[in-house]
């Protein structure tokens, strides 16, 4: 028969693994979650479990939204300065460019300011660059909300 204090640090242990296998996720926010033989799976809010031995987070996704402000534009030899507010709506295909997403959002900028049907009129400009970016980015999973051209 095995000691007290042996018993009692494996239910200490087996309390502490049961403990890591709760995950509570916000809302707002869809995890990825990557097991050791790299098979990832995406969680959303609440509580899930998890076996925290074989899985970890590999990334955290931000639903609720976030900004990039796009500087160095020029049109007319006016500089311009862009604020580009954006949404992930499919966080499975957003993972893929989310590591590029900055790049991929201020090159797209840069070249829709570039072209030669970009409107004239300030409501206008930020209306079309809305458009023209959500084109852009429709196979992605992100969606750009509002643009403000300054």
């Amino acid at each position: 028969m095995l000691p007290p204090l042996i018993w009692m640090l494996c239910i200490a242990a087996a309390l502490a693994l049961v403990a890591a296998s709760i995950l509570r996720i916000p809302e707002g926010q869809v995890y990825a979650l990557r097991r050791v033989g790299g098979h990832v799976r995406r969680v959303g809010p609440g509580t899930h479990f998890v076996l925290p031995l074989v899985e970890r987070i590999a990334r955290k996704i931000n639903l609720a939204g976030a900004s990039l402000v796009v500087d160095g534009l020029e049109r007319d030899g006016i500089p311009l300065r862009a604020t580009v507010f954006y949404q992930v709506l499919d966080a499975a295909r957003a993972e893929r460019v989310l590591d590029d997403l900055g790049c991929m959002l201020g090159d797209a900028t840069r070249s829709a300011v570039d072209q030669v049907d970009f409107p004239a009129d300030t409501a206008t400009r930020a209306r079309w660059l809305k458009q023209a970016l959500n084109a852009r980015l429709r196979e992605s999973g992100v969606f750009v909300a509002r643009v403000d051209l300054g």
